[in-house]
């Protein structure tokens, strides 16, 4: 298989049939911009069909595993219906590409891991991460909703309470918590995290390749069940993109300063208000 055409991604051939995959982007954290976004969808399909290929690491360059989105990115999408209505198809060739790729993948979470990032970290079958990282899903932020992975694995990684408070707050949570809630497969010190992935790795490539894929299959299952509540909320994060509250969200990044949403904005006076039951309307 050749790789040499996927200029956002280093490939590192291992022993025993492990691929390494390094996101390399460092000086912007390895944020998404169009090109990486696209690699990362398509690249799964290809890793499928690779015959040297048994097991999949995938981890950031420098200290971050990735920022998510570039926000340059977002900005050239935002209003623009064409744009959104190519990164609804992306965006579901990401997930479903990534769930039905054939090997196992293993993602090593060096770092902070965001948005587009975190979809590749948590949709992984095995996660490994960084005690000290920091993950978020962070579209509320933004100003549109949480789409790409997050309806389809949060709720069952760690329970609808959790995914609720983090999907809705855009809180972020350190590695530490993730392993201790359920998101992630393990947490380490950051400095073994890569070596134990390639490790887990290692462990999938020699064992019995028919048996270790039909599991993951099978799992995955879980995974294909909730594709109507991914693709629903895939759909809700694009027509997000269509509003101005985005426009703000990116802003308020860029400039490091706290959103102010249009649609947060307090009602003027001449707003309509509920009206109090009528003296000839019975209430309740």
């Amino acid at each position: 298989m050749d790789y040499s055409g996927y200029d956002r991604l280093l490939f590192e051939r291992r022993p025993d049939g492990v691929l390494l995959i390094t996101m390399n982007r460092p000086e912007v954290y390895n944020a998404a911009d169009e090109a990486m976004h696209k690699q990362l969808a398509t690249v799964w399909t290809d890793i499928s069909r690779d015959e040297q290929t048994r097991a999949v690491v995938i981890t950031g360059a420098g200290r971050a595993f990735s920022a998510g989105g570039d926000l340059a990115m977002v900005a050239r999408q935002a209003g623009d219906y064409q744009r959104v209505a190519s990164m609804l198809g992306e965006m579901s060739d990401l997930v479903y590409n990534l769930i039905n790729c054939e090997k196992p993948v293993i993602s090593a979470i060096n770092g902070v891991a965001v948005g587009a990032g975190l979809v590749v970290a948590l949709l992984a079958d095995i996660s490994v991460c960084a005690q000290d990282a920091r993950l978020g899903d962070g579209h509320v932020r933004l100003g549109v909703a949480a789409g790409d992975h997050a309806a389809i694995v949060w709720p069952l990684l760690c329970g609808m309470a959790k995914a609720r408070y983090y999907l809705m707050t855009g809180e972020m949570v350190t590695g530490q918590e993730a392993e201790r809630i359920g998101l992630v497969s393990k947490a380490l010190p950051r400095e073994e995290v890569l070596a134990e992935a390639l490790r887990i790795a290692g462990v999938l490539a020699t064992g019995s390749q028919l048996a270790i894929r039909w599991t993951k299959k099978a799992l995955n299952n879980w995974l294909r069940t909730a594709g109507p509540a991914f693709d629903a909320s895939a759909a809700y994060e694009m027509l997000s993109f269509m509003g101005e509250d985005v426009r703000e969200g990116a802003a308020a990044l860029r400039e490091k300063r706290p959103p102010r949403f249009p649609s947060a904005a307090s009602p003027s006076a001449d707003s309509p208000t509920t009206a109090s039951p009528s003296a000839d309307r019975p209430a309740g």
